[in-house]
């Protein structure tokens, strides 16, 4: 493919790497413990896993030093990535009650107040009040409106907690690929 794509392997499900595929991609998976931070690539993806965001340090770690890059590369994480980049930013996160699980979730886009029925499976959650200035929520949860989303306000960053690849579920958030790959193209 056209571009070269680190995808950190924190429980990555095989359509993900069909979809990156799909956008003319080259993916180089990597485990979750490895150091990418300063990896000779287009742009970093980070996948969704099981568990507590809590006990990911070392990519955390690894990630506070991607963005802090003088260039920075752009990232896009889904689910365990999501919470893993919001922490790299000085986000905290939280056990949530219940968790947000199924194939219907209602998340609303802050940019657009379009609402799109999400599939997801986490029990964590990003503390938006705790999301450093230079950051902002980009999706909310419809039904408990708890954070569905975060983006960098000048950097190439950006993540949800749901899962666009649609293995399974709705399609409704399919084009978050197409942005990130459009945040490669234009960098």
């Amino acid at each position: 493919g056209k571009y070269k794509i680190i995808a950190l392997d924190c429980g990555m499900k095989f359509n993900i790497i069909r979809c990156l595929a799909k956008a003319n991609a080259t993916v180089k998976v990597v485990p979750w413990d490895y150091d990418f931070s300063e990896e000779d690539c287009d742009g970093i993806f980070l996948s969704n896993g099981p568990g507590d965001p809590e006990l990911m340090s070392i990519p955390v770690n690894n990630l506070k030093k991607a963005i802090a890059r003088e260039n920075p590369i752009p990232i896009f994480g889904i689910c365990m990535g999501h919470q893993l980049l919001a922490m790299a930013a000085g986000a905290k996160t939280y056990k949530m009650k219940f968790g947000n699980r199924g194939m219907n979730q209602p998340v609303i886009d802050m940019r657009t107040n379009r609402c799109y029925i999400t599939p997801q499976n986490h029990g964590y959650a990003v503390d938006v009040d705790t999301l450093p200035e230079d950051w902002c929520p980009l999706f909310y949860n419809g039904n408990d409106y708890s954070n569905e989303g975060i983006s960098h306000k000048s950097k190439p960053f950006f993540s949800v907690q749901f899962h666009p690849e649609a293995m399974g579920g709705p399609p409704d958030t399919y084009f978050l690929f197409d942005e990130f790959i459009n945040r490669i193209a234009n960098k």
